[in-house]
């Protein structure tokens, strides 16, 4: 008789978040254990997706990285895109892209086998995840309340990661711990 498949279950908000060791785009490589007692957040994102378009385009992102930087929050773009796949990319067009949209990255995960996104249940982009300093998982889902690639939206949206941010500066416990991502679906090498 058979075993039956282990099945990867996904992480879990209050629970320790998946560790990883990935390569960066800004040279060799980066681990979340390195980052322990620091809070971090991961964005899934993929430059031809018209839903991260939205958030880069408009500034919504830059801002929201600028704001993680000014708290001591450690913001790393994971890209999952298989090669070959939309979105994919290599370490110099991860930097170059991020120059040109004024974005501000600690640094970019090159994640092209998939397995940090799929350790994560990463499905969309933008997708994210927010990590206390002491490794636990306090936030994933979306970054806002309209499932929309206009950019005309984000001013009518709840914005969930500048809310938590904010909780987050204040001392406060994130009040929205799981929200449903929407976007482009990770486009994963299989």
């Amino acid at each position: 008789m058979l075993a039956p498949l282990a099945v990867r279950a996904e992480p879990v908000v209050g629970q320790p978040a998946p560790a990883f060791t990935a390569t960066a785009a800004e040279g060799g490589a980066l681990s979340l254990a390195d980052l322990r007692g620091k809070t971090v957040i991961l964005e899934w994102t993929n430059h031809e997706c018209p839903f991260v378009q939205k958030h880069y385009e408009s500034g919504n992102i830059p801002k929201l990285q600028k704001q993680a930087a000014s708290q001591g929050i450690v913001w790393l773009q994971v890209i999952s895109s298989g090669t070959g796949k939309q979105g994919f990319v290599d370490a110099a067009t991860a930097k170059k892209l991020n120059q040109e949209r004024g974005a501000t990255p600690a640094n970019t995960i090159l994640d092209a086998n998939g397995s940090i996104g799929k350790l994560y249940g990463a499905t969309n982009t933008p997708q994210l995840f927010i990590i206390d300093p002491k490794g636990l998982l306090l936030y994933k889902g979306g970054i806002d309340s309209i499932a929309s690639a206009d950019k005309d939206d984000i001013a009518g949206a709840e914005n969930y990661i500048d809310s938590a941010l904010k909780e987050l500066a204040a001392g406060k416990p994130i009040s929205k711990t799981v929200t449903k991502p929407y976007g482009c679906t990770v486009k994963y090498a299989s």
